[in-house]
């Protein structure tokens, strides 16, 4: 049965440029490794997508919506389908100085947000800078290998399912008249990337989730040991 809008739905996947076969990215950390693609910051293993909410690329969705669990498919796709065409608009010049002021050091190959894009350095000369806001596979053709791993179906374990997606790691979920309780324990460490994660989970779960109208989150925070405390400073 094909799913449909609305659907929770966890997959894998590995993509390759058609142009050489070179490996683009895998949700396989192993694979990643054995590449020499693998980034401390990725988060591999299976990916939570929403059908019809654009979480992933168009063509890709598009294959999804007709699969079923455990299947496994190939699917070749045009850069209109994948990261669309490359945009000569979006290759700026930009002071150094701009990347300074931020405590920026630029360099090429960086990769870094400017505007809700994500930039790529290409060279750095005489004060100036040249990047580049496609996306790093616009103008690609890419083949993918994709799986089906499962339909998340009942409310609690979508929710959990939401917060996993943004690094969030619930020690608990509750749901009653509409309201969802999420406990995120003291392991979760509370910095700056985890309150944007978290404000983005919130949104998340009143967009997707229609039963749900009212979300409530339980912060645990604990004093942590002296002989903790002595053993981190010591390194």
């Amino acid at each position: 049965m094909a799913f449909k809008d609305g659907d929770f739905v966890e997959i894998e996947y590995t993509a390759w440029r058609v142009a050489d076969n070179s490996l683009a990215f895998t949700t396989d950390k192993k694979k990643a490794e054995e590449s020499g693609i693998y980034n401390k910051n990725t988060k591999y293993g299976p990916q939570l997508v929403v059908i019809g909410k654009g979480n992933v690329i168009s063509g890709l969705e598009k294959a999804i919506r007709e699969m079923k669990v455990n299947e496994v498919k190939k699917i070749e796709l045009s850069p209109e389908e994948a990261f669309g065409e490359r945009n000569p608009d979006l290759v700026r010049i930009m002071s150094l100085s701009d990347f300074r002021r931020r405590n920026i050091d630029p360099y090429p190959g960086m990769q870094l947000e400017i505007d809700g894009y994500i930039a790529t350095v290409k060279s750095v000369n005489s004060g100036r800078v040249l990047v580049d806001l496609n996306h790093p596979l616009a103008g690609e053709r890419l083949l993918y290998e994709v799986k089906v791993d499962r339909l998340i179906e009942g409310d609690k374990e979508k929710v959990d399912a939401l917060a996993r997606s943004y690094n969030i790691e619930p020690k608990s979920v509750e749901l009653s008249n509409g309201v969802a309780k999420v406990v995120i324990g003291n392991d979760v460490k509370k910095d700056s990337e985890y309150f944007v994660n978290k404000a983005l989970f919130v949104r998340s779960v009143l967009d997707y989730i229609s039963s749900i109208n009212k979300v409530v989150i339980e912060e645990e925070y604990e004093r942590e040991a002296k002989e903790e405390k002595d053993q981190k400073i010591l390194q």
